[in-house]
């Protein structure tokens, strides 16, 4: 670990990140976390968002996949009726 430093919680529950910390890993006001908590040890895990390239290669692998197992767009279509309780059924 390159540093460490100390924080405390506030009465709501509220941690600060010492902003060496936040500068040295770009953390910003918004910045999300994944928070894993075992025993004695809270893990805050930055999440963020794909990157458009990394978005696309995603999307073409869902496409791949969806393909082998032989789904047809009005598959979907059906699928996604079904979840909003809708009878569309439109390809």
């Amino acid at each position: 670990m390159e540093g460490w430093t100390t924080t405390k919680m506030s009465s709501k529950g509220q941690v600060v990140i010492p902003e060496e910390i936040r500068k040295r890993l770009g953390l910003k006001a918004g910045s999300r976390f994944v928070v894993v908590g075992d025993k004695d040890t809270v893990i805050l895990k930055t999440i963020s968002p794909p990157s458009m390239k990394d978005f696309n290669n995603l999307i073409k692998e869902a496409r791949r996949q969806a393909k082998l197992a032989g789904l047809k767009r009005s598959d979907i279509v059906s699928a996604v009726a079904k979840a909003r309780g809708t009878n569309e059924s439109r390809a």
